[in-house]
């Protein structure tokens, strides 16, 4: 009964956190409220959830990983393929090697073995803490991307790592041959696995929707259990789920584009994923600061682990291993860049050189979250022998601090470095817009005219289905008449903001008279919702 209380507790947070951003004096990062807030419960409760990796990485990462993924622009993805490649595979090596010689030189009572253990499981960027810094952000479009696309696929790399380096620790043997080949299967098949179970459970919803029919209630069920399908599948078979859960995401977007949901199934499922995001998002970070008092106790009991009497080293080593990480990331950023500006140059390509507070806010953006949470909670307690594996709460503590510090120089940092940044003009989303409404009015006037002449048959209607049809394609005709008259596109939107404005006055007079129609009993609660259900969805295009 207590567990249910303590869930409950943390929604609860959950809701209160996005009350307290916005009723705050001063700008507050919204997962750093969470994880106040976790702490607090933490105290109140006077004992912490007890976080089973393995049901963490199930209940959250399939769902949120495969939503990123179903919503990332692919555009981008794939033209910036080169460079979110570099950062998910190259800096993630660089970053493991890199710190693993730092920890190791920090910290000489740590083994090595779990220091580059440590240094693997803090280089992968987390995408919920990712997604929740950029959010409040006013990032380049484009860097937001390259970020996202970087955080989806930067974590089988870092896992990899991670688990040839524990077996290390354990063994004392290492072997790179088969590291090599065990991330290959884990990243290939993790991604045919994600791939396969959209496409199939897609074919399979769509050829009984044909046959039998479709309930907005079953397809938005079937596509919550889509992530966890392709994850448990993968996880059987010893491939990456969180891979196989980022392209199944990926492939639905893909899928997506039949455009054979009906429409009030992809406006349900859109607000169900959107409560869904929201809760699990802010569930994440309420958990990490509920495992703060007992990671913090854990840390003061290991301290003489590092060699050291006093606390305060470990907030030393917390900031030295944070600070190395930016460096490490701004290293790698920068000498992807000389190469990148080499490379266009030798073939002729106009480049912009960026400004070097972009650079340096790459580099603070790459924010550590729930993976490495998770992760380092998987480290063995002890050793083949029985004995206490070495330094592990020290590891556990520092890893954890990680986290807070990097989402700390980010939301902190990133508003500074990027407030009054002067960007080059990325391609235009206003002109995408207008060639996309010039094309959908003039399929629609089309189809209007073909739906027009099929219904001239009948005399008896054949005035009706003119006047009807003559509103209709006038509506649209306006839209291409004005840009061929040479009316400019800004002021074609201007006009639709201003027409939109009107509609919504009306719809919201529509709504209230039928609830007024409603509370007098003069009509019934359900022709009521059916009304004001139809006026909801108006509106909300307007909106």
């Amino acid at each position: 009964m207590e567990s249910i209380e303590l869930i409950l507790v943390m929604l609860l947070a959950v809701i209160a956190s996005g009350y307290l951003v916005r009723v705050a004096p001063f700008s507050l990062p919204l997962p750093l409220v969470q994880i106040a807030l976790g702490a607090v419960i933490a105290g109140g409760f006077h004992h912490g959830v007890v976080l089973d990796p393995e049901i963490f990485f199930l209940l959250f990462l399939p769902p949120l990983l495969f939503l990123d993924g179903w919503r990332i622009p692919k555009d981008g993805l794939f033209r910036d393929r080169n460079a979110i490649l570099a950062l998910a595979l190259g800096l993630v090596l660089f970053t493991v090697v890199g710190a693993g010689f730092l920890i190791r030189w920090l910290i000489p009572a740590m083994p090595a073995a779990l220091a580059f253990a440590l240094a693997a499981i803090v280089s992968p960027t987390d995408p919920v803490a990712v997604s929740s810094i950029t959010a409040r952000v006013p990032i380049p479009k484009r860097l937001l991307h390259i970020l996202e696309g970087e955080s989806l696929l930067n974590d089988a790399t870092g896992l990899v790592c991670f688990e040839f380096a524990v077996a290390a620790a354990l063994t004392g043997r290492f072997s790179l041959a088969s590291a090599s080949l065990t991330f290959l299967w884990l990243a290939l098949a993790g991604l045919g696995i994600g791939v396969g179970v959209t496409w199939v459970v897609s074919g399979a919803q769509r050829w009984l929707s044909q046959h039998v029919g479709e309930e907005s209630g079953s397809a938005i069920l079937i596509s919550l259990l889509i992530p966890f399908g392709a994850y448990l599948l993968a996880e059987q078979l010893h491939a990456s789920g969180i891979l196989a859960a980022v392209a199944a995401g990926v492939t639905m977007s893909y899928v997506e584009l039949n455009g054979r949901a009906l429409a009030t199934t992809r406006v349900q499922r859109a607000a169900v994923w959107n409560t869904v995001q929201l809760a699990l998002n802010g569930i994440v970070f309420v958990l990490l600061g509920e495992q703060l008092p007992h990671t913090l106790r854990g840390a003061v009991a290991s301290v003489a682990q590092s060699g050291h009497r006093s606390p305060w080293w470990l907030a030393a080593y917390a900031l030295a291993i944070t600070l190395g990480l930016v460096l490490l990331r701004l290293i790698w950023v920068w000498i992807s860049l000389r190469r990148a500006l080499f490379k266009a140059r030798r073939s002729g390509t106009p480049v912009h050189r960026p400004h070097w507070r972009l650079l340096l806010a790459t580099s603070l953006a790459g924010v550590r979250g729930a993976i490495t949470l998770a992760g380092v909670m998987t480290l063995p307690l002890a050793m083949p022998n029985g004995t206490p594996l070495p330094a592990r709460d020290l590891a556990v503590f520092l890893a954890t601090a990680v986290i807070l510090l990097s989402l700390v120089l980010a939301s902190a940092g990133l508003p500074r470095l990027l407030r009054g940044l002067v960007l080059p003009p990325e391609p235009s989303a206003a002109r995408e817009e207008d060639l996309a409404r010039h094309e959908a009015a003039a399929a629609a006037i089309a189809a209007v005219e073909r739906v027009q002449r099929s219904a001239l048959r009948d005399v008896a209607d054949a005035d009706l289905h003119t006047q009807a049809a003559a509103r209709v394609v006038a509506l649209y005709q306006h839209r291409l008449a004005g840009a061929g008259a040479g009316e400019s596109a800004g002021q074609l939107r201007k006009a639709d903001q201003i027409e939109g404005a009107l509609r919504v006055a009306a719809l919201q007079a529509e709504r209230e008279a039928v609830f007024g129609l409603a509370r007098r009993n003069l009509i019934s609660d359900e022709t009521s919702r059916r009304l004001v259900r139809e006026i909801d969805l108006l509106e909300s295009r307007y909106r």
